[in-house]
């Protein structure tokens, strides 16, 4: 419930004198001393009338501490916002194609408070379809914030079934161009290596025993004295499995520091995420007939291939 706030009033037990106020806070209101910070630095808690000005501020034995809560965000709400930078491709009844420009994510998640591809289109009056997770409804694919290019957002329940089941079976083609360091040996070949989360750090993933099975095919389309531009194809679609299987190879996507990219050769082509980018997307309409949608480079993965290019 956005906008309610919860105004609380107590006295401070004489257990308590000389404490600080964030930890009088967590005591009397069940509040994390982080959260307690939070408010006092928005100006919301009060001692005897007058606001407090710092979190380690200390209380005395019968003070009267004054607290406003508001209710926090929902993580997942879905919230209409404009985005910039994010293009229409097509727009039908069946389907709407964009282009997502990278430091977007596809729909809300618990940590992320960025803009959403699910968002914007509610901002814009699109209305998708209702399937899937309130705070995905519509999406039969995603691509990570720090990935740029064409996807298909299913807009009718119809369409959603249809494309949920395409990817499912794996006859999207998904093509991807990935700028990655060195060059590959062989030149073209396919990764068939199962993919699971890091066993240390639970925001990556890594080629595991008991992964899920993963296949990505990649040929090289041009080889420079840093860097390798490749076509990937993916088979299946897990979460980061370019980066990881590029990684894997001792390749990581240039940029991608993540998955062990050079930060010297990131920093000299300009690039703050990793270069990878979904250039085409092509598909049986569900409607009727094979549609292929396509998406240009954005202009700092292009400034960057660039600067590979006239590296001699």
């Amino acid at each position: 419930m956005s906008g309610a706030v919860d105004h609380r009033s107590l006295p401070v037990p004489d257990s308590l004198d000389g404490e600080r106020v964030d930890v009088v806070m967590a005591q009397l209101f069940g509040v994390s001393r982080t959260r307690a910070a939070e408010l006092v630095a928005q100006d919301l808690v009060a001692l005897d009338g007058t606001p407090v000005r710092g979190k380690s501020d200390r209380v005395l034995g019968g003070s009267v501490l004054d607290v406003s809560i508001p209710a926090e965000a929902d993580p997942l709400e879905v919230v209409p916002e404009l985005v910039e930078g994010i293009k229409i491709i097509h727009d039908d009844d069946a389907i709407v194609v964009i282009d997502k420009p990278v430091g977007v994510a596809v729909h809300p998640s618990p940590g992320w408070r960025g803009p959403t591809v699910v968002g914007h289109l509610a901002g814009a009056g699109f209305r998708i379809s209702t399937s899937g997770a309130k705070e995905r409804e519509g999406i039969v694919q995603r691509l990570d914030v720090g990935t740029s290019g064409v996807m298909v957002i299913a807009k009718s329940e119809h369409a959603y079934s249809i494309l949920k089941n395409a990817f499912r079976r794996r006859t999207v083609d998904k093509t991807y161009h990935a700028l990655v360091q060195g060059h590959p040996d062989p030149l073209e070949g396919t990764i068939d290596a199962p993919i699971g989360r890091h066993p240390k750090h639970d925001y990556k993933f890594a080629v595991m025993d008991d992964g899920r099975h993963s296949v990505t095919h990649y040929e090289t389309l041009e080889a420079h004295r840093f860097a390798s531009l490749l076509e990937v194809h993916l088979e299946t679609g897990r979460t980061h499995q370019i980066r990881v299987h590029m990684s894997a190879l001792k390749h990581p996507c240039v940029g991608d520091i993540t998955y062990g990219a050079d930060p010297v050769l990131a920093r000299r082509v300009g690039l703050e995420r990793q270069w990878l980018h979904a250039v085409k997307l092509g598909f049986e309409h569900p409607d009727g007939g094979y549609v292929t949608y396509e998406s240009s480079y954005p202009d700092d993965l292009a400034r960057a291939l660039d600067v590979i290019r006239d590296s001699h």
